[in-house]
């Protein structure tokens, strides 16, 4: 009987003899559920966040931040530099003329939360009247759009499932002044957790001469590189553009690197615990059948076969209990809605869902094959190197 026939055989027997050993099994397999539950429950957080911001830009569509600025949050520019941008070349225009852009503020302010009542962070954001020129993606679903010179906000709808008020009609106190919602929208991404309001009206009731940023169309294929020379030349503007798309990208990565660390953390430490579970459950197994082992070696079966045997049988637990893990992250977390800090990857406040995909459920099977192959590996060692007559003796 050659190795690999001796391994099949080795291993049907062990598997079939599971039943009999499940509370021991069953262990292992929750050990490991949970560490491949908890990494991929903590690495949707940032697939739902990175889908958000990618969502968001668009390819046709540069912001212009603070040459120093790595963000929206942390960008200042005063409102007389709008027009010189909005005019530069490379950047859009309407049939009137006129560059179509938005010069955005953007503010966080505290509106109850729907599911405790406690106050939670809402990002503002002032946009100019040519906005739905510059995101034809954002849709007005209900209501009407903002006038300007009101106090009148309209809301996103992930907005408002999560803020209470915010419903079209209703009124949110914030700088000083009652604001109406005339209107709530959808599609635009990660504005979708916004208030959106007319710029200057806002800049007016926070009493502020900047703006965070500026949004432009791109005039063709060449817009991006036309924008930055003129920028660029241009002595009193200290600015910097770059592609809606590549910025967004930029933001979602800084979050889920960080995410990324802390799934990781979480897992090893977690890990650590399910090795010691499936080491103690697979030297317990190699223990009760150190008689069975003995006799297949006293037949002619060679010691690889035992080995193997003990590690797929521990990477079988390994991959029931990723499975049960990642059936249970899925039930409970995907789809599930979020939200960043105010301030929260440099964006404002962002609602997002939770998403779970196939690719999150491969990382945890990864790192349940690894658990597994570990909490296996030594029991499967020692019982290749029991000794035949000492074993037998114990019949």
């Amino acid at each position: 009987m050659n190795t690999l026939t001796q391994i099949v055989a080795v291993v049907s027997m062990n598997l079939r003899s599971l039943p009999r050993r499940a509370s021991t099994s069953f262990v292992v397999v929750i050990g490991i559920a949970g560490v491949v539950a908890v990494l991929i429950s903590v690495l949707s957080l940032s697939t739902g966040l990175t889908h958000a911001l990618t969502s968001t830009g668009k390819p046709d569509r540069a912001i212009v931040l603070h040459a120093q600025a790595n963000n929206e949050v942390s960008s200042t520019l005063p409102r007389d530099q709008v027009l010189s941008i909005l005019d530069a070349p490379g950047v859009a225009h309407d049939r009137e003329g006129k560059g179509i852009g938005s010069a955005e503020m953007i503010t966080t302010i505290n509106v109850p939360r729907r599911d405790n009542g406690l106050l939670g962070s809402l990002t503002l954001r002032g946009v100019s009247p040519q906005l739905f020129k510059l995101r034809p993606e954002i849709k007005l679903v209900e209501g009407r759009v903002f006038r300007s010179g009101l106090r009148e906000v309209i809301a996103g709808r992930q907005a408002q499932e999560r803020f209470r008020n915010t419903a079209v009609g209703g009124v949110i106190h914030f700088g000083d002044n009652d604001w109406t919602v005339v209107g709530s929208f959808e599609g635009g991404g990660a504005h979708d957790s916004e208030l959106l309001a007319d710029s200057e009206t806002v800049l007016s009731a926070y009493q502020r001469t900047t703006v965070n940023s500026v949004t432009v169309k791109l005039d063709g294929a060449d817009g991006l590189r036309r924008l930055k020379a003129a920028l660029g030349a241009d002595p009193t503007l200290t600015v910097t553009a770059a592609s809606e798309v590549t910025y967004y990208e930029q933001q979602s990565q800084t979050f889920a690197h960080f995410l990324a660390i802390v799934a990781r953390v979480i897992a090893v430490i977690m890990a650590i615990g399910a090795i010691f579970a499936a080491l103690n459950t697979m030297y317990s197994a190699v223990a009760s059948r150190a008689v069975e082992i003995a006799t297949l070696r006293a037949i002619g079966f060679g010691p690889s076969a035992v080995v193997v045997s003990v590690i797929i049988e521990a990477l079988f637990l390994a991959l029931l209990g990723a499975v049960v893990g990642s059936l249970l992250a899925w039930l409970l977390f995907n789809g599930n809605t979020v939200s960043t800090v105010g301030g929260g990857a440099g964006l404002g406040q962002v609602v997002f869902q939770l998403r779970i995909n196939g690719a999150l459920m491969a990382v945890g099977i990864v790192w349940a094959c690894v658990v597994g192959l570990i909490g296996g590996l030594l029991p499967a060692i020692r019982a290749a190197r029991v000794p035949v007559v000492t074993a037998l003796r114990a019949i």
